[in-house]
């Protein structure tokens, strides 16, 4: 079989949704990841990844220049765009870190359920090896390395059931780890985080910036429920 058939059959769309047994396994999945101690501090640093893809994704969209960033063990990270200091481009950008996990397990959870997981999984495994390019760290190289084999493996391996049941388990953990992401910088925010930033740049109070979060944060979670049980 040539290579375009065998990339082309990988990338057709699938069956429309998942059964409710794969959903319930995903859910269950997630949970555990979510729950237990260990694998949580693991799923967390893919938290952070798709906060700084959310920071540099926004920030091209200004017009911004995205040169590289960094995930840690511990679960920070940064991201650098280089443009204008102040203005709306450099706000939007910045506020882009904390929802971006919650929309992009939105949009895994609808791409799962809505038969586009194929798409979707090969979307996700071509990023991963662009960001490869802009990774300033050893955990970030590893972090992308490991995302881009699941991906991989989701993709290559093709199975409509698995790859459903997949994006459902991530978008979850995506979705709820935002949520403890929030909690965290209301308890324990401090100089240089990004409501600090905001503040700084718009004068508008830290509280402001995390109720906007909240606001996207719980629309994302509304819109997910309804995915899983439409």
């Amino acid at each position: 079989m040539e290579w375009g058939e065998l990339v082309r059959e990988r990338l057709v769309p699938g069956p429309s949704e998942p059964s409710s047994a794969a959903t319930l396994v995903a859910v269950a999945v997630a949970l555990v990841a979510i729950s237990w101690g260990p694998l949580w501090r693991l799923a967390r640093i893919g938290v952070t990844l798709a906060h700084e893809v959310g920071h540099a994704v926004v920030g091209l969209a200004v017009g911004r220049r995205f040169t590289g960033f960094v995930v840690s063990g511990d679960a920070s990270g940064h991201a650098v765009t280089v443009g204008p200091v102040r203005g709306l481009g450099r706000v939007a950008t910045t506020w882009a870190g904390y929802p971006a996990p919650a929309v992009a397990g939105l949009l895994l959870m609808w791409a799962g359920t809505r038969g586009y997981g194929a798409l979707v999984v090969g979307l996700a495994l071509l990023g991963s090896v662009l960001l490869l390019l802009l990774a300033r760290s050893v955990t970030t190289v590893v972090t992308i390395l490991v995302t881009a084999g699941l991906f991989g493996s989701l993709w290559w391996w093709r199975s409509d059931e698995l790859q459903a049941a997949a994006l459902v388990a991530v978008g979850l953990v995506l979705l709820v780890g935002t949520g403890r992401a929030l909690a965290a910088v209301a308890r324990h925010g401090r100089a240089g985080d990004d409501p600090e930033g905001l503040r700084q740049l718009t004068r508008l109070p830290r509280w402001w910036w995390l109720g906007a979060w909240v606001v996207v944060w719980a629309a994302a979670g509304l819109a997910s429920a309804w995915l899983l049980v439409a």
